[in-house]
């Protein structure tokens, strides 16, 4: 199966080394030169140097054959025209589009997107899930295990209910990425001046060893 990916970033690198190793034939489209020769020199000449969105580049790298074409830029605007030109001027049969903005869905659909992938969608649908009333959840591992996504939970009878997010003191290095409602009151990527409700599912990113001490300032247990 021939694989074109547009994007050469940490997803599509490590998308095309997988295809690679089920033995795929696989293209990177990568605007960024100094990408370029980065997988290069990991992957092999799997690269070529170019916009995806114009469809010259699609032409020089042979999308007309291409059995899949997958679009894994940070821009949504990106990703779109791309697959919209593989599709309808190079009629690959099918095409997948990373979505960074959930609120895109609809669009990409109707302009006949077969899959989109949003990344948000699916940590919300991993909370969604059932999970163990403890406060603290281990949602993923990065870079070895040196750093976390977890999900803290904010009891009701938690000190920081009420509180400005900028007002409570994180362990060095933690990234609050993520506030999930209750009761289907959506979710948002917090401020300062965020102020926590009872129930709040807080998603975050912090090193393994910051992880307790982080829960302890969420949820006001300071013990």
């Amino acid at each position: 199966m021939y694989v074109i990916i547009v994007g050469g970033g940490n997803s599509g690198y490590y998308l095309s080394k997988a295809l690679l190793s089920e033995g795929h034939e696989v293209l990177i489209i990568e605007r960024n030169a100094q990408r370029v020769e980065l997988i290069e020199e990991e992957l092999g000449s799997i690269c070529l140097h170019g916009d995806g969105c114009e469809a010259a580049t699609l032409e020089e790298a042979g999308t007309a054959r291409a059995d899949l074409f997958i679009a894994l830029t940070n821009e949504d605007e990106d990703n779109l025209v791309s697959c919209q030109v593989a599709k309808y001027k190079f009629n690959v049969p099918r095409v997948i589009a990373r979505l960074n903005n959930p609120r895109n869905e609809t669009l990409f659909k109707e302009v006949g997107i077969d899959v989109t992938i949003s990344p948000t969608n699916l940590i919300l649908e991993h909370i969604e899930l059932e999970v163990p009333t403890h406060p603290l959840t281990h949602l993923l591992e990065f870079n070895g295990g040196k750093l976390e996504m977890i999900e803290v939970k904010i009891p009701p009878d938690a000190a920081t209910v009420g509180k400005r997010v900028g007002d409570i003191p994180l362990p060095p290095g933690s990234l609050l990425s993520l506030v999930v409602r209750n009761k289907g009151q959506g979710a948002l990527v917090p401020t300062a001046d965020t102020i926590l409700k009872a129930e709040d599912r807080v998603i975050a990113v912090t090193s393994h060893e910051s992880e307790k001490d982080l829960c302890a300032a969420l949820t006001g247990n300071q013990e």
